[in-house]
């Protein structure tokens, strides 16, 4: 969502990589351009006045490492200056505190439209994974059908991984009865309270209404909810894509209720961004969460550090790992090197990680994440659906051609390429790179570490298997490549 943002700060450091040194001057011209990409993001004027200052005075107040070059260098002020903005003095800590006795009460409260009922089931999920019961309770009995949704939400949910258990308390009966009514919530919670101790379940998530902030009337019902069951988090929903607005709503609900957290969704639209960087800076409450695509498994920690390096486009691997580790257990990975060093991976065990690979998210996503590469994806297209002809080649296979590819002939070629709509060539252009990929893993338990790099970029040349459709990237091998070594990770690797 930063792609504007990100253009400004490599325009501004590009102006910066044919000088000499930093000078005040310098500096200055180049914050012009961050500070046309943060206007152009809606981030308040003040903010951005604020902060371009701030990135200035940082410069001109270092000493600059001789190593560095002044582009290189104000990378590094850029990014303090960027952590300090989204994510103030004290870090977030995301997630949600365990209380003795429980249960944690997690108070939702955001406006009309923001996707607070959505994200309740995000951050049950979420809560789910982490083997913690949940119970959902139904205090939106505005809108119609809203208790309905929590309901299905909460069923969606039970279907996701995790070694905890998500139940809903509602009332639906007296929906109608409600819906005439402002502060008869009030009494749905206090009695999901009681309800949630008898069950004795973790966590409590009431779903208020979303509301209007310049509503009296709802907001003095969310005063008397959280006075009559007073929550352990108040977690305000934000959409991201309503920029500026956001903010200025947000902080009236944080004047009015003492917001603890924001939970910033649709984070992974084409948005400006603005929201992201200065809801922290006007409300004084952390982003503890983001929402990062439509299904109720994508809810992610927001950790500040990890932003700033995807504005100034340097990647953001550890979120990568973590989203990898997920989907992917230690023993499945013991079990899969195993596999891998003894050469026998099997197409079976290539569709696995595929399949792994796609519920991590978009591919473009996934590649933008890796150091270097998101401005390089800018306006590249990636084909996903090159991953459906994948799965369809491998579904085609008779589980004896799954597990040895070398007795698929001609004959089988063509079966498998009708089955799957794809050419027989697809076919023998997926074997013979599966082959390939086979072969160079079963060498690497072997190798020296000389070895192991020098086949590693022989894969990277030829990439996963079957993929003709994906980009072919600098950095990512074959032709063209270049270091992917960003000028952020030469600053840090120096200034130690």
């Amino acid at each position: 969502m930063f792609d504007r943002l990100s253009d400004g700060f490599n325009n501004a450091f590009r102006k910066l990589s044919g000088r000499g040194k930093i000078s005040e001057s310098n500096v200055r011209d180049a914050m012009e351009d961050v500070r046309t990409a943060l206007l152009e993001a809606d981030v308040h004027y003040e903010i951005v006045n604020d902060f371009t200052d701030s990135v200035v005075e940082d410069a001109l107040g270092r000493d600059v490492t001789k190593s560095l070059k002044p582009g290189e260098e104000m990378i590094g002020v850029v990014n303090d200056q960027l952590v300090k903005l989204i994510g103030g003095d004290q870090p977030a800590q995301p997630g949600v505190p365990k209380v003795t006795p429980g249960p944690t009460v997690v108070m939702m409260c955001g406006l009309q439209g923001s996707g607070k009922t959505t994200t309740c089931g995000k951050l049950a999920a979420y809560l789910k994974r982490q083997g913690r019961s949940v119970m959902l309770a139904a205090a939106d009995l505005q809108r119609p059908a809203a208790v309905d949704q929590l309901q299905t939400v909460t069923e969606q949910v039970k279907g996701f991984p995790g070694d905890g258990t998500v139940t809903c308390y509602a009332e639906p009966h007296k929906v109608a009865e409600y819906g005439k009514a402002v502060g008869v919530a009030v009494g749905v919670c206090q009695r999901a309270m009681g309800e949630a101790l008898k069950q004795g379940v973790d966590v409590l998530i009431l779903d208020t209404a979303g509301r209007l902030h310049i509503n009296d009337d709802l907001m003095g019902e969310l005063e008397a909810v959280k006075k009559a069951v007073p929550p352990h988090q108040t977690l305000l929903v934000v959409d991201a894509m309503t920029g500026q607005d956001a903010v200025n709503s947000a902080k009236a609900f944080h004047d009015r209720l003492g917001v603890s957290g924001v939970i910033l969704t649709k984070f992974d639209s084409d948005t400006r961004g603005g929201a992201a960087l200065t809801v922290r800076k006007v409300t004084g409450a952390p982003i503890l969460f983001i929402g990062v695509g439509e299904k109720l498994d994508k809810l992610e920690e927001f950790h500040p550090e990890r932003i700033a390096s995807r504005i100034l486009g340097m990647g953001d691997v550890v979120s990568l790992v973590e989203k990898a580790q997920q989907e992917v257990s230690e023993e499945e990975a013991e079990v899969m090197a195993e596999k891998m060093a003894k050469g026998e991976l099997s197409m079976d065990d290539f569709l696995k990680q595929l399949r792994s690979l796609r519920r991590m998210g978009p591919m473009k996503q996934l590649m933008g994440m890796l150091p270097g590469v998101g401005q390089m994806l800018k306006n590249v297209e990636v084909d996903e659906k090159q991953l459906d002809r994948l799965e369809g080649m491998v579904n085609s296979m008779t589980p004896a051609e799954r597990d040895d590819v070398k007795v698929i002939n001609p004959s089988r070629r063509r079966r498998v390429a009708s089955g799957a709509g794809v050419k027989p060539e697809d076919v023998s252009g997926l074997v013979k790179q599966f082959n390939m990929v086979s072969q160079m893993t079963k060498q690497f338990s072997g190798m020296g570490m000389k070895g192991k790099l020098d086949a590693a970029k022989k894969m990277q040349a030829g990439g996963m298997p079957g993929i003709e459709g994906m980009p072919q990237l600098p950095g990512m091998g074959g032709k063209g490549t270049t270091k992917t070594q960003s000028p952020k990770s030469r600053y840090k690797k120096r200034k130690r």
